[in-house]
């Protein structure tokens, strides 16, 4: 699909852009042939407007394109150069969410359009799988995103210090859709005494289930979180330790959001460890977060934007493959709830929250507005995701057999 009077670009494009130019056009008709659903709406550097998609009702976005090299970094570099081109300032929007929310809602037929390709990819891929969740890897991983230090998080969290999402949202807010969520992982334990959770975070959860009067034992390899927890939550026996060395036998085991920042490989571990620590007819209660399996393996076999800044060595699960890990070992799958709008609702909570913080003056010092940024396109990007459906949330209750 060519511009107007049949230009490419712009009246005075530089021999870089020129050079290019084919596969920012290649782009730009990909996208608009893959877009089954929806429309974007874009203003080109020189002016001139574009339409893509507008075949069926969708999410309709706008973005106005600064720089041709936003369309080349997208060409080339995937969502990774997405990211970069807009912390360059090369394309702006008024709302990004319902864009992100448009790619993912078409991703299957967009295909590789929007995906890194050629070096790019293999160079992203080099970079994550030097990030593997070895025991090292894990611990530096870790301290990457959930040691940036408590009082970052404490700023926007809601007082229940829970990253995570939330469950049933209404009008009661953030706070009151996070105690939902806990009260339903302790549902699903049933009335199980001892309890061990498997990344217990800031100790929201373990804490809620010592109050019930259970023996909780929680477990993270985040020495910051375990100072916070340890502050907080008092009848918790907290714990530094991975997860692959915890050896005991427990009722019930809980686990929120923390296998997707454990990385394919170590999917059979995981299992192995509820496993070989639940007792028989003992019961776990796992949250997680999954990308859609047509896409899953275009998807594991790159780097996108989270991997690549935010979450180093993680993976978003199929279900269908942990499904299979879990029932391989004796561990029956049942009562699979699943809410990815709730977790967009958490999201754009946070982000209100965030942005509030920031403007405040309540983050702490070292973070610069390049940092800020980053986070901002990090809770939108996500919003967007789920927001798709290519992303979701969802609850499972595991049984071990007799």
């Amino acid at each position: 699909m060519l511009l107007k009077s049949g230009r490419r670009f712009g009246p005075k494009p530089g021999p870089f852009t020129r050079l290019f130019a084919p596969a920012v056009t290649h782009v730009l008709d990909r996208i608009d042939e893959g877009l089954v659903s929806g429309t974007l709406h874009g203003t080109l550097p020189d002016g001139q407007t574009r339409t893509l998609g507008g075949n069926a009702p969708g999410f309709e976005c706008e973005v106005i394109v600064h720089d041709w090299r936003a369309l080349l970094r997208l060409a080339t570099g995937g969502s990774v150069g997405w990211y970069q081109a807009w912390e360059a300032g090369e394309w702006s929007s008024p709302d990004p969410v319902p864009l992100f929310a448009l790619f993912m809602a078409n991703a299957v037929s967009l295909g590789d359009a929007a995906r890194a390709k050629g070096p790019w990819r293999l160079v992203a891929r080099a970079m994550h799988a030097m990030q593997r969740n070895t025991r090292e890897g894990a611990a530096k991983n870790i301290h990457a995103h959930y040691d940036l230090g408590n009082d970052f998080y404490a700023a926007w969290l809601d007082p229940t210090m829970t990253y995570s999402s939330g469950l049933g949202w209404g009008e009661d807010g953030l706070e009151a859709a996070q105690r939902r969520k806990l009260a339903r992982m302790a549902e699903r334990i049933g009335e199980a005494q001892s309890v061990l959770d498997i990344g217990c975070g800031w100790g929201s959860l373990a804490g809620y289930l010592a109050v019930e009067g259970r023996d909780v034992t929680g477990i993270s390899i985040s020495r910051n979180q375990l100072t916070w927890a340890r502050q907080r939550h008092s009848g918790v026996d907290f714990c530094e330790c991975d997860y692959r060395d915890m050896d005991g036998r427990f009722d019930a085991i809980t686990s929120v959001e923390m296998v997707e920042a454990l990385g394919r490989e170590y999917w059979p571990a995981f299992m192995d460890c509820l496993a070989r620590n639940l007792k028989p007819c003992g019961r776990a209660a796992i949250q997680y977060i999954s990308i859609a399996e047509p896409i899953f393996e275009s998807y594991a076999s790159s780097a996108d934007f989270i991997q690549a800044y935010v979450f180093p060595g993680g993976c978003l699960i199929s279900t269908s493959e942990f499904r299979r890990l879990a029932e391989e070992r004796g561990l029956q799958w049942t009562d699979q709830q699943d809410f990815g709008l709730d977790y967009a609702e958490t999201l754009k909570c946070w982000r209100e929250r965030f942005e509030l913080a920031v403007e405040e003056g309540r983050l702490p010092v070292d973070f610069d507005s390049r940092f800020c940024n980053l986070w901002r396109f990090y809770l939108m990007y996500c919003e967007g995701g789920f927001r798709g459906g290519g992303i979701d949330v969802h609850q499972v209750t595991l049984i071990k057999d007799a």
